[in-house]
């Protein structure tokens, strides 16, 4: 069984799941959505984006993580391009991009370095590549 400080694994991701969930509840009652259903879908996926990125459950992407994610899309960085991209986010200055500081970029007007690159690569994922024989046309159907 793995142990992080004491707690199981699956205690921690328990843990973490409850505490973002009421950031999720703060953005849901701030007001500043209007359309409160899509926004609960957003929150639900960014909360697992952050649940995925967010490896050792601390509640903070630290640079590492985002090295590792960054790597996982595709999209190898430097120190610092790394940096630079938890500088662009990173509001408290604690070095490190919290879930709050997460979702204020994805929902956000303003556009940053890792908000555009987790949108395309969420957009590539979207595309549906066709299974079994395609359909099946007669010359009347073509143009």
């Amino acid at each position: 069984m793995n142990y992080q400080g004491g707690k199981a694994y699956g205690e921690l991701k328990d843990s973490q799941f409850k505490s973002l969930e009421e950031i999720n509840e703060q953005f849901r009652t701030s007001g500043k959505y209007d359309d409160v259903e899509e926004l609960d879908e957003k929150l639900a996926k960014y909360q697992r984006q952050f649940m995925e990125f967010d490896e050792n459950n601390s509640g903070d992407i630290d640079m590492m993580e985002l090295k590792r994610m960054m790597e996982k899309l595709g999209q190898a960085k430097t120190h610092l391009e790394l940096k630079k991209m938890i500088a662009e986010v990173d509001t408290n200055g604690s070095g490190t991009i919290n879930y709050d500081e997460f979702l204020t970029m994805m929902l956000g007007k303003k556009s940053s370095i890792l908000k555009l690159i987790l949108m395309f690569e969420e957009k590539n994922k979207e595309k549906e590549i066709p299974k079994g024989l395609p359909p099946k046309r007669t010359l009347d159907s073509l143009p």
